[in-house]
């Protein structure tokens, strides 16, 4: 008799990335050849689907259209920021979790997402055991950020570094070009709330002296008003104008960040209110240069047009990998990306315990930020330049590229309770 398949859950977390359709592509054509999964159900809008019995039956996928994935942006069944808190103060909605996945006969998690949700997909690991329901749990690296531990990076976060890498450069050529007369100081502001290395990869735009950017701005390094005044005064006598780079994050030495609106996030963080206009305003008022800012923002995590090529073949291992691990017999892990000591840059798939990955943030070590804490050294370039090398264009036509929207047809419930959230 042949053995039993159960379904899977699969759902996407947090803030989405260029590449992040890219695993659920390899999450799902893996699955379609496992000899232990059948379906695979994709939450609608992330693990809020799970707790409102909102399942997405991929199997009505065409083959071509989950292929498409690996070149569509965003998230393709949609995402959330809902933390599931611990389950001592919130065991309703990892007993709703339990009740929906008996309910649709789902004996997989696959949680796509940063350190938040490596926690809740350890968290429902441990609550399956105990309910005696088990659960094959396992987490899938995805953070622009790439401030998770032991993976030697995260998907989501080369594309990111090659879209800032691009963009200070092509910026600082205006800048240059109309500093004599106009603008002499551009800012551009880009993502990491705790951890700079969004901000770093803007320096590998800087292969030369005088190249931009000038000055790089990392939350890791306490801001100093008027060494940085100091450093913007100097760079536009020396070169004619100044090019820069601020973390989100950047903050006093006290701890308060540049940009603090006073507000925090569905996850308890809080929210910054953009720190380029702060900075580029101080300049003005200390310095009297004219100054343009830029906040990237969702372009930087949504261009798939311009995405690493190496970064598109992690994302689609790691979720290739998290099904193969499950099918292995695996639980309560997450694949990692191990870079191997070659002399050319290799790669290859590891593994870390969801415990030890939970809510543990990687910053960037200080060997990687320059004496003066305004640029990245070369062992830093040397980390960084290959996770954003090769091109992986999408299809154009009509001049744009041509991304896929899926049907994303749910699953009839089966419960007669409804959850609010």
């Amino acid at each position: 008799m042949p053995k039993k398949k159960y379904n899977a859950f699969y759902a996407q977390s947090g803030g989405v990335t260029a590449v992040i359709n890219a695993t659920a592509c390899g999450v799902i054509e893996t699955a379609r050849k496992s000899l232990n999964i059948n379906k695979v159900y994709a939450g609608k809008n992330g693990i809020i689907g799970a707790l409102r019995e909102e399942l997405i039956d991929t199997s009505k996928e065409s083959k071509k259209d989950i292929a498409a994935l690996k070149h569509t942006p965003s998230g393709a069944f949609g995402s959330c920021r809902h933390k599931l808190r611990s389950i001592e103060e919130n065991k309703e909605e990892y007993e709703r979790l339990i009740e929906v996945f008996k309910a649709h006969d789902i004996r997989y998690f696959f949680y796509n997402g940063g350190g938040d949700s490596q926690d809740t997909a350890h968290k429902v690991s441990q609550l399956s055991e105990t309910m005696g329901f088990p659960i094959t749990c396992i987490g899938i690296p995805k953070t622009v950020d790439n401030d998770l531990p032991i993976t030697d990076n995260c998907p989501g976060f080369g594309s990111v570094a090659k879209y800032v890498a691009v963009s200070i450069r092509e910026a600082a050529f205006d800048v240059k070009s109309m500093a004599e007369t106009s603008t002499k100081v551009f800012v551009m502001e880009v993502m990491g709330r705790h951890a700079g290395w969004i901000a770093a990869a803007g320096g590998l735009a800087c292969e030369k002296e005088g190249d931009a950017p000038h000055i790089i701005l990392f939350p890791e390094i306490a801001f100093n008003k008027e060494k940085f005044l100091k450093k913007v005064e100097r760079t536009v006598k020396k070169y004619g104008y100044c090019a820069i780079v601020v973390s989100e994050g950047t903050a006093y030495k006290d701890g308060t960040f540049l940009a603090d609106a006073g507000t925090v996030d569905a996850f308890g963080h809080k929210q910054l209110g953009g720190v380029a206009p702060v900075v580029a305003g101080m300049i003005k008022d200390e310095l009297g240069y004219k100054y343009h800012w830029a906040v990237s923002d969702y372009l930087q995590r949504a261009a798939r047009h311009i995405a690493s090529a190496t970064d598109v073949e992690q994302a689609y291992a790691m979720g290739q990998a998290a099904v193969e691990f499950a099918d292995a017999g695996k639980n309560a892990v997450m694949p990692t990306i191990v870079r191997k000591n070659t002399k050319s840059y290799r790669w290859t798939v590891g593994e870390a315990k969801l415990a030890d990955v939970a809510n543990v943030e990687k910053m960037m070590p200080r060997k990687y930020i320059s004496r003066d804490g305004f640029g990245i050294t070369e062992e830093c370039r040397q980390y960084l330049q290959p996770l954003i090398e090769g091109e992986a264009y999408p299809p154009y036509k009509n001049g744009l590229p041509q991304y896929v929207e899926l049907k994303n047809e749910l699953v009839k419930k089966k419960l007669k309770t409804k959850f609010e959230i």
